[in-house]
């Protein structure tokens, strides 16, 4: 897995980058095929922006945008954003692969 993280008009320090890194070894745990990740931190005007720009082998990418005043409360919602929405993709995953019910019937009726 390829990860880049790029701050722009902020400063990250190791604790940050450290706490972003092991959100996104975390993400790992979905078993999702993640081929990249790429985090830009952006300073605004009204606080700070994060972007996790996720791809995924044979699916479209995960993009989680957050604005928050607070660097780590951003990081924190877009980190919990981006775990829903792998989870919920994991779901549809997992369902896709699911047997129907029709197919146990036709199995229990033989």
């Amino acid at each position: 897995m390829n990860v880049q993280i790029r701050a722009k008009g902020v400063t990250l320090n190791d604790n940050t980058r450290a706490h972003i890194e092991s959100a996104i070894e975390a993400f790992k745990k979905f078993q999702l095929d993640i081929t990249s990740v790429h985090v830009n931190v952006v300073a605004e005007k009204k606080g700070v922006s994060i972007e996790f720009d996720i791809h995924i082998a044979h699916a479209n990418p995960v993009v989680i945008n957050q604005t928050d005043d607070v660097l780590d409360a951003a990081i924190d919602l877009a980190i919990d954003r981006a775990n829903k929405a792998l989870r919920r993709l994991h779901t549809k995953v997992i369902d896709k692969q699911a047997v129907s019910v029709k197919d146990l019937e036709v199995l229990d009726a033989e």
